[in-house]
């Protein structure tokens, strides 16, 4: 279905060696390589209309906003988000989330609970301690199973009248497993409880419907959907964004200021103060441009051959431990080799050109769960090939050898 060698062509970095070897890249879930048509895009804001947006009636200032704007409404058809005020730009995941935590003790209240899953990445669960912190809530977890998909019966026991909030990613990024979160999100509305989605590692590599899947939030991370570092986006239902107050205060989120009192900006202007990064923002419209033409079902169903075929290979070799070994579950292979410390075997294959993450991947209490330190963790794009992972599994049976 895809034209790989025609794909790679796209991404100049692949070309490159490091430490004499060709480079191969198995750290997606950390972030995406990026195509030559949005690193074009970045330097066309620099060279041909850098301009601050939305304030300036000169050309360039309204060149910058067009094409801004037309960036959101090409991420909003994208995740098919209703409006364009529900889609609102931010630095990335984790400001997203947290713009919503910050605010979100207007759903949250003293004795309440909000639910968070074991899997969680840090920046998932430390806004929502926080946040209990200030209202005196009680944080509740779901717990794992072995296979590292979430005990849902556990789960479905936790909710009750005082559950406020429930928060989960969609896709582990430590072990690569895929959540049932219509049925979490189902769940929870069950008990009028608000309902956030981490969506960082699954929106390059799946198709989502925000309205299908009826979540209050969805946060997105451009830099691991071939876009640049330094954007996000944040989708709410609309009552629930302007219910949220805003995160931060400054130019652009406002509607009038006094020093006796300030009324703030409609949707989405109410979350973006200050001068975003305007290049970023576009140049997410030329990722998506770029997702988009090759198609998110083909992106998925190849991953998924590549998950199939090096899961198979890891397997294979002697004293692997494959965690989140199951049927449902992005391209993301999280391992151990018996006795051998995971920075030991990323130490030696990196020697060799692979890049793969050690170590617990900002998911220090997944670790805990299977009392490890951490995991190696090879993670798969559509710009991969099986050849590559055939190298990969090569450079860790001598890590393995080298080691033992």
């Amino acid at each position: 279905m895809l034209d790989i060698n025609k794909i790679r062509a796209d991404f100049p970095i692949l070309s490159r060696k490091v430490n004499g070897q060709p480079l191969v890249y198995f750290d997606n879930a950390a972030t995406s390589q990026k195509p030559q048509q949005v690193i074009d895009k970045i330097v066309e804001y620099y060279t041909q209309y850098n301009a601050n947006i939305h304030r300036g009636v000169h050309a360039l200032s309204q060149e910058a906003t067009d094409l801004y704007e037309a960036s959101r409404e090409k991420c909003r058809a994208f995740f098919n988000i209703p409006t364009s005020r529900q889609c609102l730009f931010t630095s990335g995941n984790t400001h997203s989330i947290n713009a919503v935590a910050s605010g979100a003790h207007v759903f949250v209240n003293q004795g309440d609970e909000v639910i968070v899953s074991a899997v969680e990445h840090h920046s998932n669960i430390v806004p929502w301690q926080m946040l209990c912190e200030r209202v005196g809530a009680h944080l509740k977890v779901i717990p794992v199973l072995d296979n590292g998909q979430l005990d849902m019966n556990a789960y479905q026991n936790l909710l009750n009248a005082r559950t406020a909030f429930v928060v989960v990613n969609h896709i582990s990024n430590a072990l690569g497993v895929t959540n049932p979160v219509k049925e979490i999100i189902a769940g929870a509305h069950k008990h009028q409880a608000k309902v956030l989605i981490d969506g960082a590692q699954s929106c390059g590599h799946m198709k989502v419907d925000v309205q299908d899947l009826d979540a209050d939030f969805y946060t997105m991370a451009g830099h691991k959907m071939c876009g640049p570092t330094g954007i996000g986006l944040l989708y709410g239902k609309e009552d629930a964004l302007l219910a949220l107050p805003p995160y931060q205060g400054g130019g652009e989120m406002i509607d009038q200021v006094t020093f006796e009192h300030t009324t703030y900006a409609g949707l989405p202007h109410k979350f973006e103060a200050g001068t975003p990064n305007i290049a970023g923002g576009i140049a997410l419209g030329a990722a998506v441009d770029y997702l988009n033409e090759i198609g998110m079902e083909h992106i998925a169903a190849y991953e998924n051959e590549l998950l199939v075929y090096g899961t198979e290979k890891i397997k294979n070799i002697p004293g692997a431990v494959i965690y989140g070994d199951v049927k449902d579950k992005a391209a993301v292979i999280s391992f151990n080799v018996e006795n051998l410390h995971p920075y030991d075997i990323g130490t030696i294959v990196d020697k060799l050109g692979i890049a793969v993450r050690t170590g617990h991947h900002c998911a220090q209490p997944i670790m805990d769960r299977y009392q490890i330190a951490g995991t190696v963790r090879a993670s798969f794009a559509f710009y991969n090939t099986k050849e590559e992972i055939d190298v990969m599994v090569q450079a860790l049976q001598r890590a393995v050898n080298m080691l033992s």
